[in-house]
């Protein structure tokens, strides 16, 4: 019996004293926007959690065109990895979100990355803007995509259209 405790407090031991499992929440966003209020609709991605070496991950990333106007409806113009401020995010539309491991997170931050380093000018309204970003992002961790052309210039739509097309995801659309 002595034994049979020395090996359970030795188990007990390696448990209380492994940390918790790490995880990031990958969330996909949409704003509605307005020519009037000067932002466009747009689309973007929140990650937040811990990785499995106790970082503390809060980022976020949408795809766009350096400067709005004209030149962005005659084909490509120079793009831009952004981020958002947090009281921005609060106040878009969270479509669904799924966990990700700290390897999905780095496949990412490389996707992340090669976009915003793309040589060029590499954001085209209808075949590289930030639905296609998002796309992309969202097919590293599993989720079904497509890009139907009526939806090319409308996140929420589209995010909705990805919703319905995933339904392991468990969300409903956002109105």
């Amino acid at each position: 019996m002595g034994r049979f405790l020395r090996i359970f407090a030795a188990l007990l031991a390696l448990v209380v004293a492994h940390p918790a499992l790490a995880e990031v929440t990958l969330s996909f966003h949409s704003f509605n926007g307005s020519v009037l209020v000067g932002r466009y609709p747009h689309t973007f991605v929140v990650m937040q959690g811990t990785l499995d070496d106790g970082t503390r991950i809060n980022e976020n990333y949408g795809f766009s065109a350096k400067s709005a106007g004209p030149a962005v409806l005659r084909g490509p113009v120079e793009h831009v990895v952004m981020t958002e401020k947090q009281k921005y995010i609060t106040s878009t539309n969270r479509h669904f979100s799924v966990q990700i491991d700290d390897a999905k997170y780095w496949a990412i931050r490389r996707e992340v990355d090669r976009w915003r380093n793309a040589p060029g000018k590499y954001y085209d309204l209808d075949t590289r803007n930030c639905i296609h970003f998002v796309g992309a992002i969202a097919k590293l961790v599993g989720v079904k995509v497509d890009y139907p052309q009526d939806m090319l210039r409308r996140p929420k739509m589209w995010l909705n259209h990805i919703t319905g097309r995933n339904p392991q995801l468990g969300a409903k659309p956002v109105d």
